[in-house]
């Protein structure tokens, strides 16, 4: 496995669980599993992590400087892959120039022009320049993405629609279940839970919950995680006039994303693109409906009008509404819960590593 961090990273989100939960099942079966990644001040070289051993070479910013040699000098040397899984997340490595060893791609997303919105121009700039020679790089090479927008997105890039393997991620439904004793909270509360990175738009959310204040609708947000996008939106908030409804939980734990998901009247994801979208599964899984952008991977991860609603990315009108119309509607919250535990019941990380298990032996 290459991929540009493990679940241990501070920097770790929804890709590094996805990479866990599979290839960590597998290394269970009695694979051998190695994972190359990048590391970060202070942490070990060297790792055991869910039965993988993990390599750790450079750092987020200089990972692609040293992945190669770590490669060579650290595991290539005395070791007999059978096979390499590029774990594309971040910005290509093009492992097949690497070495004689079969490739497969793992791709949860490409960015596109959304790179120019999350990093630095010059970072931004080397990102969007290396996926668009992915297509010629990678044109014989097996890829397994989680979601038909992804498909969808590589094949209009020039991949070969043949060669994509699609699977769905999974959740843990033994973890993500509807509550037993806590109950909603007593106001309309929504929730966030993930990066606060500038592309996944928060933003949106907050001055949609100001124009719904305007209009005489109080809604709490309880927004959970942390990013470099923290500061930008405080003072959002700050000049909206929010402070008394929204809450920077900042980095909670697993159980008290869940507590919050449980309670909380829906789940809000604006972002205008993500490869799938598992929070909405995981609130999906808790019994809570959620709001996402209509957006590629969302589209699935949220069926529209069964598990939640999907609103036009952007636009801070249609957001005030959907959101209005939960909050008004506490049958209608309650409606749309049950058909999310449905809509969530259908997704298992047993699948899912089943699924890319067949994949890997077939390429083997």
């Amino acid at each position: 496995m290459v991929n540009w961090q493990d679940r241990e990273n501070p920097r770790a989100g929804g890709a590094e669980i996805h990479l866990h939960e599979i290839f960590g099942r597998l290394a269970a079966r009695g694979h051998d599993v190695t994972l190359l990644c990048s590391g970060w001040t202070g942490a070990p070289t060297e790792t055991r992590l869910d039965g993988m051993r993990v390599v750790r070479a450079g750092t987020r910013y200089t990972f692609a400087l040293h992945a190669l040699s770590a490669f060579k000098d650290r595991l290539e040397a005395g070791r007999e892959f059978d096979v390499i899984v590029e774990d594309i997340n971040k910005c290509p490595l093009f492992c097949k120039q690497w070495s004689s060893l079969p490739v497969v791609a793992l791709v949860p997303h490409l960015f596109g022009a959304t790179a120019f919105r999350q990093e630095l121009p010059p970072v931004a700039a080397v990102v969007w320049t290396a996926e668009k020679l992915m297509p010629a790089a990678y044109a014989e090479i097996p890829v397994l993405v989680i979601s038909e927008s992804t498909s969808d997105d590589l094949v209009e890039r020039g991949f070969q629609r043949d060669r994509i393997s699609v699977s769905y991620p999974g959740i843990d439904h033994g973890f993500f279940c509807p509550a037993q004793f806590s109950e909603r909270f007593a106001e309309p509360t929504i929730v966030y839970a993930g990066r606060l990175q500038r592309y996944k738009s928060v933003d949106i959310v907050l001055r949609a919950l100001a124009l719904l204040r305007d209009r005489g609708t109080v809604v709490d947000f309880r927004i959970a995680g942390q990013g470099e996008d923290r500061q930008r939106l405080e003072t959002l908030v700050d000049s909206l006039a929010l402070r008394d409804l929204v809450t920077f939980a900042g980095y909670v734990t697993e159980e008290e994303k869940r507590e919050l998901m449980r309670r909380a009247w829906a789940h809000v994801y604006p972002s205008p693109k993500e490869g799938w979208g598992i929070s909405n599964i995981e609130a999906a899984a808790c019994g809570t409906p959620s709001l996402a952008s209509d957006a590629p991977g969302l589209r699935e991860s949220v069926l529209d009008g069964v598990s939640g609603y999907l609103v036009p990315h952007g636009d801070v009108e249609k957001w005030a509404d959907a959101i209005g119309r939960l909050a008004a509607d506490p049958a209608l919250r309650d409606r749309l819960g049950h058909g999310a535990i449905g809509h969530a019941a259908r997704f298992t990380w047993d699948q899912t590593a089943d699924e890319t298990e067949a994949v890997l032996r077939k390429v083997v």
